[in-house]
């Protein structure tokens, strides 16, 4: 699908945590705020900075340790009014965008128009 950004986004996060399928995750608090982005949780994966991951992505092992389900990166992309992007994915009130130069990251999808 494709989007025009509607209002700048600037990513908070200069080191994004980045996992693995199958990875070991240490799961914190759950994301509490304004914007309502539901069941996002910041976890902790060894060697990186904690960092907010989606539910989907966090699979539980039958003795309750938790694990990535899928490769995740939580690159946000930083843009501006009038960009247009190539949306691969939404999850979560986002959408994993592709700029028409650059890596592809996170964009909250409020701050998005679907094109056409």
């Amino acid at each position: 699908m494709d989007y025009f950004v509607m209002a700048a986004h600037r990513s908070e996060f200069p080191h994004p945590i980045t996992l693995h399928r199958g990875q070991a995750l240490v799961v914190g608090d759950r994301y509490e705020g304004p914007e309502g982005w539901e069941d996002w949780f910041l976890c902790e994966a060894e060697g990186q900075q904690p960092g907010f991951v989606p539910a989907p992505v966090i699979g539980r092992d039958a003795q309750g340790g938790a694990f990535a389900t899928e490769d995740y990166c939580a690159r946000e992309l930083d843009v501006d009014p009038g960009q247009h992007l190539r949306g691969v994915r939404t999850l979560n009130g986002w959408a994993w965008c592709v700029p028409a130069a650059g890596e592809a990251g996170w964009v909250p999808l409020e701050k998005l128009r679907v094109a056409g």
